[in-house]
């Protein structure tokens, strides 16, 4: 065990099972795993001629699969707007003047409710969407191989009849966004075989509180360990609602996602030993979940801002949407252990020697 300035660093030399090496609730510290015998499969200059493909090949099978086409999005918004995603609450923005258009600005978070509101003011019809990237600072984020203060993804969004409000539609869209992600891999694998990467395409649906009541006793990540590595696919849905236990399996803003329809899409990640999140969605909230869910939430306060307003008014369409992490995605399907190892970010100096040591190289 290392230690610095703030914060501990772990090396875990795994030894598999090890169910809990991904945990993640109640630390604010860097933690890190090397697992043992670890190679990339790929030269640096593979690794980043192999990210820049898989993204053009995934953009191209999620944009066909949901009907979507790339539109162009904000690095910050006026924080009045409400259109800034609030994540669980807790996380601070990073936020900056603006004298010339006097006002402060926001980075975002994520670009689930502008996406909303963009879908509104296109006049985008049933049945077709937007994708985008999405680049984020979050500066309370802890740092482990999995996370960074740097977050990019593809926000998408997705017009949807109110007779899509429905558990089937929301599979059927995890499904599809499933088979993008193997048929990427499989293309990605013709160009690179040294590739050592399988994934099931096959999707397993649970609630969490199915979840709770199959391996009860254990931290939510615990039990999406066990879920991930029973199944290979996972989609958790019903993430926010209060379970059996009292608590939600994991926070969920209040006023993007119906906590009734919606979930992350969990892979095992035989690399690393544990439940990897690539995409965070599901259907959004209508009039009548925002307001239950705004009050649940203690979030009341937030009804008088615009994005709210025209929400809970009907004036916004019905939407399905979510977030895909892009280097979450290069990680998992180049194998790699570290995601520092397919974008650039800041690390902390025990992270830095324990990678190097390691041969683990840091974009």
């Amino acid at each position: 065990m290392f230690s610095g300035p703030g914060y501990l660093l772990f090396i875990k030399k795994a030894r598999r099972p090890a169910p809990r090496v991904c945990r993640s609730e109640n630390y604010k510290m860097s933690r890190m795993i090397v697992p043992e015998g670890y190679r990339p499969s790929l030269s640096l200059y593979e690794t980043q001629t192999a990210i820049g493909m898989l993204k053009r090949i995934f953009e191209d099978r999620l944009s066909d699969a949901l009907n979507l086409c790339r539109v162009t999005a904000p690095l910050f918004v006026d924080p009045s707007t409400g259109l800034n995603d609030n994540l669980n609450g807790v996380e601070r923005p990073v936020s900056f003047d603006i004298p010339a258009a006097g006002i402060n600005a926001e980075v975002v978070h994520s670009l689930a409710k502008w996406k909303r509101m963009a879908l509104y003011r296109y006049r985008f019809p049933s049945g077709k969407g937007i994708y985008t990237d999405m680049n984020a600072i979050r500066r309370d984020e802890e740092l482990d191989n999995l996370h960074s203060v740097y977050v990019d993804q593809w926000d998408w969004e997705k017009v949807i009849d109110i007779s899509d409000r429905t558990e089937e539609y929301l599979h059927n869209t995890v499904k599809s966004i499933v088979a993008a992600v193997c048929r990427t891999l499989a293309e990605v694998k013709k160009v690179y075989p040294q590739i050592r990467v399988f994934l099931n395409d096959e999707v397993t649906f649970i609630s969490s509180q199915e979840l709770l009541d199959m391996f009860p006793g254990m931290t939510p990540k615990e039990r999406e360990y066990m879920a991930a590595k029973k199944y290979g696919t996972v989609f958790i849905s019903q993430i926010g609602v209060p379970l059996s236990d009292g608590r939600p399996h994991d926070g969920r803003a209040p006023d993007y996602d119906d906590w009734a329809l919606n979930g992350d899409v969990v892979f095992y990640n035989e690399v690393l030993d544990c439940p990897f999140e690539i995409s965070s969605m599901g259907i959004r909230v209508d009039p009548e979940s925002l307001d239950r869910q705004l009050s649940a939430a203690g979030c009341d306060e937030r009804r008088g801002l615009e994005y709210h307003r025209l929400l809970l008014g009907g004036v916004l369409p019905q939407t399905i949407g979510g977030g895909i992490g892009q280097s979450r995605l290069s990680m998992l399907l180049l194998g790699k252990a570290h995601v520092g190892e397919v974008q650039s970010s800041v690390w902390d100096e025990d992270t830095k020697s324990a990678c190097a040591g390691a041969g683990i190289v840091l974009l």
